[in-house]
């Protein structure tokens, strides 16, 4: 049983994303902002791959000269290339196309901010690396992007999975689990909130050690569970998750100011990038408890009865991988 339980760690280990890409939303991040009548700004974020930019370029329209450009320089957490372009007629309604991010596995998020018109929103996706920019855009478009990346955030963010895993193992009664959700989605709709809109600044590399310590906290507790007895955290979940919700709120809000909000539709895409975030956490729970009732019905007919140690074992194996991350992200401080 030792060996597989440390087979088992050592495969978890090595399939564990390293601490910088925890939080990184990493989408690519374009930005239009016209200047004058036939003139604009570009600002083209490229994610890091490895200390060397993301193999993707962004082009613009036809009438746009340069339609991409200079090489990108490296600002410590992404490859920027900025130049202004030359268009010589309106770009709204043209095409504007990320080569290269059909074969990635990343997002591209555009901003074009036109002088006259309301600011667009748009996001590119490997399915769809070309986009017709909008001529009027819509706060609808924005909450669909900003919903789509916290979603997606959340859905590869491997410590508030692992923590909301931890969360499932511990709190057994359905209702209590629901609670603990909730607070912890209200918790950190606060924090992400107030720290996107300036008015809370916490330094991103506490907060990262703190939110791999809530997962140490949540894997003892679920090794010191015994049967019969409910402890404080099992009582009364939503308190625990209330509290490190508003540490996790920061986290997410680290990575949302990795793109920044667009500025005349700020609220919907709070509002948006929460429910995103909601809705990914609601997608994995179902498909733990998916997972959970195959289990039950697979033990039900196990003669080695695994059911006694499964607990244990889980409980070792969160505790494992979040104690190497707090290692790991206060030796980066």
């Amino acid at each position: 049983m030792r060996a597989l339980f440390c087979l088992i760690i050592a495969i978890w280990l090595a399939c564990t994303p390293k601490t910088g890409n925890a939080h990184a939303l990493d989408p690519g991040y374009l930005d239009l902002r016209q200047l004058t009548p036939g003139t604009w700004q570009v600002m083209w974020r490229i994610p890091d791959v490895n200390g060397q930019p993301m193999r993707i370029d962004a082009i613009l329209p036809g009438a746009c000269t340069p339609s991409h450009g200079p090489p990108p320089i490296f600002d410590s957490v992404a490859w920027v290339s900025s130049w202004v372009a030359e268009c010589g007629a309106e770009i709204e309604g043209q095409t504007v196309t990320i080569r290269g991010l059909e074969r990635q596995n990343n997002d591209v998020l555009l901003r074009v901010q036109p002088l006259e018109s309301a600011i667009a929103t748009l996001r590119f996706t490997p399915e769809v690396p070309a986009l017709t920019l909008p001529i009027d855009p819509t706060t609808w478009s924005v909450f669909i992007s900003y919903f789509w990346l916290g979603f997606e955030h959340i859905l590869e963010g491997w410590d508030h999975l692992l923590f909301v895993f931890a969360l499932f193992i511990l709190v057994r009664d359905p209702w209590r689990l629901v609670g603990a959700v909730t607070a912890f989605t209200v918790a950190h709709s606060i924090t992400l909130a107030l720290a996107t809109l300036g008015v809370l600044h916490v330094p991103a590399a506490p907060v990262e050690a703190v939110i791999a310590l809530s997962i140490v906290f949540l894997a003892l507790e679920i090794l010191k569970h015994k049967e019969g007895q409910i402890r404080l955290s099992e009582q009364y979940p939503w308190i625990v998750c209330f509290c490190f919700g508003l540490l996790h709120g920061l986290g997410f809000a680290g990575a949302l100011s990795e793109i920044g909000l667009p500025s005349q539709d700020i609220p919907a895409a709070l509002l948006a990038f929460n429910l995103g975030v909601e809705a990914g956490q609601l997608t994995f729970i179902a498909g733990l408890s998916v997972g959970m009732f195959l289990w039950r019905q697979v033990a039900r007919f196990n003669p080695l009865r695994l059911s006694g140690v499964t607990r244990p074992i889980t409980g070792y194996i969160i505790g494992s991988v979040s104690v190497y991350w707090l290692v790991e992200r206060v030796s980066g401080f």
